[in-house]
């Protein structure tokens, strides 16, 4: 395998039909119209607006603003509430259809040049399906995968054409995005390797990866970089006692995964069955194979993380539609396009709005309690309601997962203190002597995380707070005066 060889192509965009690209950009805003319906999808998009905020307030990454992600996104949340203002997530959205797009773009002129025009075509259009076959939350947020995925794809694109430092810069974008992206990493390196290309390039390639990580690092200082993005993830990533929950999970979404891309495996396997050569895949399997090792990170398998597999198989799904007659492969892409318009319809007129309509009922309420200029801790999963309420976090945890680390990944096992991130609670601590907020949310609702089952938190409100409300099992505390001492 070269990658300099390619068939039908040249060797850039330039040989790239301008036909596809129209086509690729429709289908991209069709299946992206359902984000724009509702003011966010998930928690994480939340996150990531209100650390937007802090930001802009003069926060200070890893120190007073933090998340075990990496920065990319969180520049470029901070960079749209900018330009745009940041009362609404519209540009971020906007922004995800590019992204969308820009995979697709890469991913059609990668097996364009391997496998010709109509390999191109199927590749393009077979991504741009597969994205939303997925729960909506998962695939409608403009979050870590969508914007990750480009930077995977172009990566692999550089690598084939021999561009090996823009290939380990992009493997670089890839893991400053989301830090699964470096799975990357190991096709290209496939590549590099079945190329004989010698250690000159793979010394571009380890350089173009390691510098603009390293230069982050620096930036942020190398320990504490270090710490958000893995060494401080521990019991977050650990799966004692939930083993079970995490394996049904991840056969939940990967079997709703393949449900999704129905059509698409279906071709592939006659393919394989009937014998027809599918040549120069073992990059691709590779690429897949690292993929699905990636979701496995952490056992946490959300359906969002099953993005990542999207490239691989729309490229495998390419190459077997190329060995079947032209109307067996409109045919099969006719019947993925029905399978997305279904995910569609779930998106815009199916999808349970109870949780969204619960934050915003609960921003609402803390904002007749509080000034724009008082602070707020919100005790839950949903950091969204900062941002919808206007009001700023008390604390840089923006969730109840660093401080008992609850996840929905994992159930109920090992939550608590004692499981929390290291130096969680004392900077908690110093953070409520410092700025005592107006008022304490109780978001847990039952969940395993809530005050009865804090004796830290719960001792606090109890000496500082009176409960003044409630709202749908969400309990409201507003402090009675005294000097709050932690």
């Amino acid at each position: 395998m070269r990658p300099s060889a390619g068939g039908a192509g040249g060797t850039g965009l330039r040989g790239f039909r301008p036909s596809l690209l129209p086509v690729l950009a429709l289908l991209t805003v069709l299946t992206r119209l359902p984000s724009f319906a509702r003011p966010l999808w998930n928690p994480d998009e939340g996150y990531l607006a209100t650390q937007a905020r802090q930001l802009a307030a003069g926060g200070t990454l890893y120190e007073t603003v933090v998340d075990r992600k990496p920065p990319l996104l969180p520049w470029l949340y901070r960079a749209a509430f900018a330009l745009f203002g940041d009362r609404s997530l519209w540009p971020l959205k906007a922004a995800a259809v590019l992204a969308v797009l820009a995979g697709a773009v890469l991913l059609a002129s990668l097996a364009r040049r391997r496998w010709g025009e109509r390999a191109g075509w199927y590749a393009g259009v077979c991504y741009v399906l597969a994205s939303v076959a997925l729960v909506p939350e998962d695939t409608q947020a403009a979050t870590f995968e969508v914007f990750m995925l480009p930077w995977t794809v172009l990566a692999m694109w550089c690598a084939d054409r021999g561009r090996w430092a823009a290939a380990g810069a992009a493997v670089a974008g890839a893991v400053l995005t989301k830090q699964t992206g470096g799975a990357v990493l190991l096709p290209v390196l496939w590549l590099l390797w079945s190329t004989r290309a010698g250690w000159w390039p793979l010394a571009r390639v380890t350089a173009a990866a390691v510098l603009p990580v390293a230069a982050c690092a620096l930036l942020y200082g190398p320990a504490r970089f270090a710490f958000w993005m893995a060494t401080g993830s521990g019991s977050y990533i650990s799966a004692d006692g939930s083993l079970a929950y995490a394996l049904g999970r991840a056969a939940a979404n990967s079997g709703l995964f393949a449900a999704g891309c129905l059509p698409m495996v279906l071709a592939f396997a006659y393919a394989v069955r009937s014998g027809r050569a599918l040549p120069r895949t073992a990059d691709v399997w590779v690429w897949l194979a690292a993929s699905a090792a990636a979701v496995t990170v952490g056992l946490q398998f959300f359906g969002h993380y099953f993005l990542q597999l999207t490239p691989a198989v729309a490229l495998l799904a390419a190459v077997a539609l190329r060995r079947l007659a032209a109307r067996r492969a409109v045919a099969v892409l006719t019947a993925q396009a029905v399978l997305a318009a279904g995910f569609l319809t779930w998106a815009l007129l199916l999808f349970p709005r109870a949780e969204l309509a619960h934050q915003q009922r609960l921003s609402a309420e803390i904002r007749s309690r509080t000034s724009p200029s008082q602070r707020v801790l919100l005790w839950g999963m949903h950091p969204e309601t900062y941002w919808l309420a206007g009001r700023a976090p008390a604390s840089r945890y923006l969730t109840a997962g660093f401080l008992t680390n609850f996840s929905g990944g994992r159930g109920t096992a090992r939550v608590g203190e004692r499981y929390a991130m290291p130096g969680a609670w004392p900077c908690l601590r110093r953070e409520l002597r410092a700025h005592a907020p107006e008022l304490i949310v109780d978001d847990a609702r039952g969940k395993p995380y809530g005050l009865p089952r804090t004796p830290t938190l719960r001792a606090y409100v109890a000496r500082h707070y009176e409960r003044v409300a409630t709202l749908d099992g969400t309990v409201l505390y507003a402090r009675t005066g005294r000097p709050a001492d932690g």
